[in-house]
Protein backbone atom coordinates (compact mmCIF):
# COMPACT_ATOMS: atom_id res chain seq x y z
CA UNK A 1 0.00 0.00 0.00
CA UNK A 2 2.86 2.38 0.81
CA UNK A 3 4.37 1.73 -2.64
CA UNK A 4 1.01 2.45 -4.30
CA UNK A 5 0.70 5.74 -2.42
CA UNK A 6 4.28 6.80 -3.16
CA UNK A 7 4.08 6.08 -6.89
CA UNK A 8 0.55 7.47 -7.03
CA UNK A 9 1.66 10.78 -5.52
CA UNK A 10 4.27 11.26 -8.25
CA UNK A 11 1.84 10.34 -11.05
CA UNK A 12 -1.00 12.51 -9.75
CA UNK A 13 1.30 15.49 -9.16
CA UNK A 14 2.71 15.29 -12.71
CA UNK A 15 -0.70 14.78 -14.33
CA UNK A 16 -2.19 17.60 -12.25
CA UNK A 17 0.64 19.91 -13.30
CA UNK A 18 -0.05 19.10 -16.96
CA UNK A 19 -3.77 19.80 -16.51
CA UNK A 20 -3.10 23.09 -14.75
CA UNK A 21 -0.72 24.14 -17.51
CA UNK A 22 -2.88 23.34 -20.56
CA UNK A 23 -6.37 22.50 -19.16
CA UNK A 24 -6.22 18.98 -20.57
CA UNK A 25 -4.05 15.87 -20.40
CA UNK A 26 -4.67 14.62 -16.83
CA UNK A 27 -6.35 11.35 -17.81
CA UNK A 28 -4.05 11.01 -20.82
CA UNK A 29 -1.09 10.69 -18.46
CA UNK A 30 -2.57 9.43 -15.18
CA UNK A 31 -4.84 6.59 -16.32
CA UNK A 32 -2.28 4.47 -18.24
CA UNK A 33 0.41 4.99 -15.57
CA UNK A 34 -1.90 4.26 -12.62
CA UNK A 35 -3.06 1.07 -14.38
CA UNK A 36 0.31 -0.48 -13.49
CA UNK A 37 -0.48 -0.26 -9.77
CA UNK A 38 -4.28 -0.08 -9.52
CA UNK A 39 -7.30 -1.77 -11.17
CA UNK A 40 -9.15 0.27 -13.80
CA UNK A 41 -12.41 0.15 -11.77
CA UNK A 42 -10.66 2.22 -9.11
CA UNK A 43 -8.67 4.47 -11.47
CA UNK A 44 -11.63 5.73 -13.52
CA UNK A 45 -13.73 7.01 -10.56
CA UNK A 46 -10.60 8.62 -9.07
CA UNK A 47 -9.88 10.29 -12.41
CA UNK A 48 -13.43 11.64 -12.69
CA UNK A 49 -13.49 13.09 -9.16
CA UNK A 50 -10.00 14.58 -9.52
CA UNK A 51 -10.95 16.08 -12.88
CA UNK A 52 -13.96 17.71 -11.25
CA UNK A 53 -11.76 19.16 -8.49
CA UNK A 54 -9.02 20.31 -10.89
CA UNK A 55 -11.37 21.93 -13.34
CA UNK A 56 -13.12 23.75 -10.48
CA UNK A 57 -9.74 25.13 -9.30
CA UNK A 58 -8.68 26.13 -12.82
CA UNK A 59 -12.07 27.69 -13.58
CA UNK A 60 -11.85 29.84 -10.48
CA UNK A 61 -8.35 31.02 -11.40
CA UNK A 62 -9.30 31.99 -14.98
CA UNK A 63 -13.01 32.69 -14.44
CA UNK A 64 -12.88 36.09 -16.15
CA UNK A 65 -12.09 34.34 -19.44
CA UNK A 66 -15.06 31.94 -19.31
CA UNK A 67 -17.81 32.61 -21.84
CA UNK A 68 -20.50 29.95 -21.54
CA UNK A 69 -22.75 31.78 -23.99
CA UNK A 70 -20.21 31.06 -26.69
CA UNK A 71 -20.20 27.29 -26.11
CA UNK A 72 -23.70 26.55 -24.81
CA UNK A 73 -24.58 24.65 -27.99
CA UNK A 74 -21.45 22.52 -27.55
CA UNK A 75 -22.38 21.70 -23.95
CA UNK A 76 -26.04 20.91 -24.68
CA UNK A 77 -25.13 18.70 -27.67
CA UNK A 78 -22.54 16.75 -25.67
CA UNK A 79 -24.81 16.28 -22.63
CA UNK A 80 -27.61 14.92 -24.85
CA UNK A 81 -25.29 12.69 -26.87
CA UNK A 82 -23.37 11.19 -23.92
CA UNK A 83 -26.05 8.69 -22.76
CA UNK A 84 -26.95 7.95 -26.39
CA UNK A 85 -23.34 7.06 -27.10
CA UNK A 86 -23.42 4.18 -24.63
CA UNK A 87 -26.26 2.60 -26.62
CA UNK A 88 -25.57 3.56 -30.25
CA UNK A 89 -21.93 2.53 -30.16
CA UNK A 90 -22.41 -0.79 -28.35
CA UNK A 91 -21.78 -2.74 -31.54
CA UNK A 92 -18.66 -0.78 -32.50
CA UNK A 93 -15.30 -2.18 -31.41
CA UNK A 94 -13.67 0.07 -28.80
CA UNK A 95 -10.25 -0.80 -30.20
CA UNK A 96 -11.22 0.25 -33.73
CA UNK A 97 -12.67 3.50 -32.42
CA UNK A 98 -9.48 4.32 -30.55
CA UNK A 99 -7.37 3.63 -33.65
CA UNK A 100 -9.61 5.81 -35.87
CA UNK A 101 -9.63 8.64 -33.33
CA UNK A 102 -5.87 8.31 -32.85
CA UNK A 103 -5.19 8.58 -36.59
CA UNK A 104 -7.45 11.63 -36.97
CA UNK A 105 -5.91 13.37 -33.95
CA UNK A 106 -2.32 12.58 -35.02
CA UNK A 107 -2.82 13.79 -38.59
CA UNK A 108 -4.60 16.92 -37.33
CA UNK A 109 -1.70 17.70 -34.97
CA UNK A 110 0.76 17.46 -37.88
CA UNK A 111 -1.40 19.80 -39.99
CA UNK A 112 -1.65 22.29 -37.10
CA UNK A 113 2.12 22.19 -36.68
CA UNK A 114 2.56 23.31 -40.27
CA UNK A 115 -0.07 26.03 -39.89
CA UNK A 116 -2.97 24.40 -41.75
CA UNK A 117 -6.43 25.44 -40.55
CA UNK A 118 -10.00 24.86 -41.74
CA UNK A 119 -11.87 28.16 -41.95
CA UNK A 120 -15.30 27.85 -40.29
CA UNK A 121 -17.43 30.93 -40.83
CA UNK A 122 -20.46 29.65 -38.88
CA UNK A 123 -18.72 28.65 -35.66
CA UNK A 124 -21.86 28.34 -33.53
CA UNK A 125 -23.46 25.87 -35.94
CA UNK A 126 -20.23 23.85 -36.08
CA UNK A 127 -20.35 23.47 -32.29
CA UNK A 128 -23.40 21.19 -32.55
CA UNK A 129 -21.78 18.29 -34.48
CA UNK A 130 -18.57 18.73 -32.47
CA UNK A 131 -20.56 18.41 -29.23
CA UNK A 132 -22.49 15.40 -30.53
CA UNK A 133 -19.29 13.58 -31.55
CA UNK A 134 -17.65 14.45 -28.24
CA UNK A 135 -20.68 13.27 -26.29
CA UNK A 136 -20.95 10.00 -28.23
CA UNK A 137 -17.27 9.29 -27.60
CA UNK A 138 -17.67 10.24 -23.94
CA UNK A 139 -20.56 7.81 -23.54
CA UNK A 140 -18.83 4.95 -25.33
CA UNK A 141 -15.08 5.09 -24.72
CA UNK A 142 -14.63 8.09 -22.36
CA UNK A 143 -12.76 10.09 -25.00
CA UNK A 144 -14.69 13.36 -25.04
CA UNK A 145 -11.61 15.57 -25.37
CA UNK A 146 -10.15 15.09 -28.88
CA UNK A 147 -12.99 16.62 -30.98
CA UNK A 148 -13.24 19.73 -28.78
CA UNK A 149 -9.48 20.19 -28.42
CA UNK A 150 -9.01 19.89 -32.19
CA UNK A 151 -11.85 22.35 -32.83
CA UNK A 152 -10.54 24.98 -30.41
CA UNK A 153 -7.02 24.60 -31.76
CA UNK A 154 -8.30 24.95 -35.31
CA UNK A 155 -10.14 28.14 -34.36
CA UNK A 156 -6.89 29.64 -33.08
CA UNK A 157 -8.20 30.64 -29.65
CA UNK A 158 -5.86 32.61 -27.42
CA UNK A 159 -4.21 30.82 -24.52
CA UNK A 160 -6.55 31.93 -21.74
CA UNK A 161 -9.71 31.61 -23.85
CA UNK A 162 -8.62 28.10 -24.86
CA UNK A 163 -7.99 27.06 -21.26
CA UNK A 164 -11.22 28.62 -19.95
CA UNK A 165 -13.44 27.16 -22.68
CA UNK A 166 -11.99 23.67 -22.40
CA UNK A 167 -12.09 23.68 -18.59
CA UNK A 168 -15.71 24.85 -18.41
CA UNK A 169 -16.76 22.19 -20.91
CA UNK A 170 -14.96 19.36 -19.12
CA UNK A 171 -16.21 20.52 -15.70
CA UNK A 172 -19.85 20.24 -16.78
CA UNK A 173 -19.26 16.78 -18.28
CA UNK A 174 -17.46 15.76 -15.07
CA UNK A 175 -20.55 16.61 -13.02
CA UNK A 176 -22.77 14.57 -15.31
CA UNK A 177 -20.41 11.58 -15.21
CA UNK A 178 -20.06 11.78 -11.42
CA UNK A 179 -23.82 11.45 -10.95
CA UNK A 180 -23.74 8.39 -13.22
CA UNK A 181 -20.94 6.81 -11.17
CA UNK A 182 -22.77 7.50 -7.91
CA UNK A 183 -25.91 5.90 -9.32
CA UNK A 184 -23.92 2.81 -10.34
CA UNK A 185 -22.15 2.74 -6.95
CA UNK A 186 -18.67 2.97 -8.45
CA UNK A 187 -17.55 5.48 -5.80
CA UNK A 188 -16.42 2.99 -3.14
CA UNK A 189 -14.75 3.43 0.26
CA UNK A 190 -11.42 2.33 -1.26
CA UNK A 191 -11.75 4.98 -3.99
CA UNK A 192 -12.48 7.70 -1.42
CA UNK A 193 -9.49 6.67 0.74
CA UNK A 194 -7.08 6.85 -2.21
CA UNK A 195 -8.54 10.21 -3.26
CA UNK A 196 -7.82 11.53 0.23
CA UNK A 197 -4.24 10.21 0.30
CA UNK A 198 -3.33 11.56 -3.14
CA UNK A 199 -5.27 14.85 -3.01
CA UNK A 200 -2.37 17.05 -1.73
CA UNK A 201 -0.22 16.05 -4.73
CA UNK A 202 -3.07 16.89 -7.09
CA UNK A 203 -3.71 20.35 -5.65
CA UNK A 204 0.00 21.21 -5.58
CA UNK A 205 0.52 20.03 -9.15
CA UNK A 206 -2.51 21.91 -10.47
CA UNK A 207 -1.60 25.16 -8.72
CA UNK A 208 1.98 25.04 -10.04
CA UNK A 209 0.67 24.25 -13.52
CA UNK A 210 -1.74 27.20 -13.41
CA UNK A 211 1.02 29.54 -12.24
CA UNK A 212 3.34 28.47 -15.05
CA UNK A 213 0.51 28.44 -17.59
CA UNK A 214 -0.21 32.09 -16.86
CA UNK A 215 3.42 32.95 -17.58
CA UNK A 216 4.00 30.83 -20.69
CA UNK A 217 4.10 32.90 -23.88
CA UNK A 218 1.31 32.45 -26.40
CA UNK A 219 3.46 30.82 -29.11
CA UNK A 220 5.08 28.44 -26.61
CA UNK A 221 1.66 27.49 -25.26
CA UNK A 222 0.47 26.61 -28.78
CA UNK A 223 3.53 24.43 -29.36
CA UNK A 224 2.96 22.60 -26.08
CA UNK A 225 -0.72 22.09 -26.97
CA UNK A 226 0.03 20.70 -30.43
CA UNK A 227 2.70 18.42 -28.94
CA UNK A 228 0.22 17.03 -26.42
CA UNK A 229 -2.41 16.52 -29.13
CA UNK A 230 0.15 14.52 -31.13
CA UNK A 231 1.00 12.39 -28.08
CA UNK A 232 -2.70 11.90 -27.36
CA UNK A 233 -3.26 10.62 -30.90
CA UNK A 234 -0.32 8.23 -30.83
CA UNK A 235 -1.31 6.82 -27.43
CA UNK A 236 -4.86 6.29 -28.67
CA UNK A 237 -3.55 4.29 -31.65
CA UNK A 238 -1.26 2.21 -29.42
CA UNK A 239 -4.11 1.56 -26.97
CA UNK A 240 -6.37 0.39 -29.80
CA UNK A 241 -3.75 -1.95 -31.24
CA UNK A 242 -2.60 -3.49 -27.95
Amino acid sequence: MNMVISVGLVIIFTAGFLQGLTSFGFSLLAVPLLSFILPIKIIVPISIIYSLIMNAIILYQIREHVNLKKIYLLIISAVIATPIGANILLNVSEEKLQIIIGVIVTVSAIFFHFGYRVQLKKEQIALIPIGIISGLLNGSVSLSGPPVILFLTNQGLGKQAFRATLTAYFWILNIMTLFTFLYKRLITVEVLKLIGFLLPALVLGVMLGIALGNRVKEDHFKRITIGLILIMGILSIISGIS
